[in-house]
C-alpha cells in the first residue's frame, strides 16, 4: 500500500467519524440561537406574555440542567420545543384560577367604562378572540402543528418537538387548517 492511499483512508475514515460527531453547543450558544423561538411558541401555547416569560425561564433552567442530553441527537431545537409545550401546559394549569379572575375583572372594568373603546379595536379584538376560539377547538396534535408551522419549523423540526412521526406532521397540518377554516367560518362570518 502506498503512502497516497494510507492517507487517502485515513481521511475517508475521518471524514465518517466526523459526520457521526454532534456538535455540542454552550449554554450561551444555546440560549442565543433558540430563545426567541422557544418565546414564542410559549407565547403561542399561553396566549401570555407574562406566563410566557416564566415558562421560557423555567424552560432555560431545564436546559441548563440537562445539556448535554437535550443535545445527544443533534435536535436540540425540537427537545427545548417539547419541553416548552410540557412547562406551559403546567403552568397554565397553577395559574388557570388567577386567569379567569383576572379576566372577569378585566371584562367588567370595560362594561363599567364610561368611555366607549373605538368600533376598529372591538371588530379586531372580536376577530381575534373567533380565531382563538376556533384554534382552541382544534384537537391536538393538530393544533400545535400549525402553531409550529407558523413560526416556521421543518417538519422534522415539529415532529421532534411532538414526539411525533416525521410522516404524519403534513397530514396533521393540512387537517388542522380545513378544521380552523370550518370552525374560524362558522364562529367568524
Amino acid at each position: 500500500m502506498k503512502a497516497s492511499e494510507l492517507v487517502l483512508t485515513d481521511f475517508r475514515l475521518n471524514a465518517t467519524a466526523a459526520r457521526r460527531v454532534t456538535v455540542q453547543l454552550s449554554f450561551d450558544e444555546a440560549f442565543t440561537a433558540h430563545h426567541r423561538a422557544v418565546y414564542r411558541y410559549a407565547c403561542a401555547l399561553t396566549r401570555d406574555e407574562t406566563l410566557a416569560e416564566d415558562v421560557v425561564q423555567e424552560v432555560f433552567i431545564r436546559l441548563h440542567e440537562h445539556l448535554y442530553e437535550a443535545q445527544k441527537d443533534g435536535l436540540l431545537l425540537g427537545w427545548l420545543l417539547r419541553v416548552t409545550a410540557n412547562v406551559a401546559r403546567n403552568t397554565i394549569r397553577r395559574h388557570n384560577r388567577a386567569r379567569a379572575r383576572d379576566e372577569a375583572f378585566a371584562m367588567n372594568a370595560v362594561e363599567t367604562s364610561e368611555e366607549p373603546l373605538p368600533d376598529e379595536a372591538m371588530l379586531r379584538r372580536a376577530e381575534i378572540g373567533e380565531a382563538r376560539r376556533a384554534l382552541d377547538k382544534i384537537k391536538e396534535p393538530m393544533r400545535s402543528c400549525l402553531l409550529l408551522k407558523h413560526e416556521g419549523l421543518s417538519y422534522r423540526e415539529i415532529a421532534a418537538a411532538l414526539g411525533i412521526n416525521e410522516s404524519n406532521v403534513g397530514s396533521l397540518i393540512a387537517r388542522g387548517r380545513k378544521e380552523f377554516i370550518r370552525l374560524y367560518g362558522k364562529i367568524g362570518r
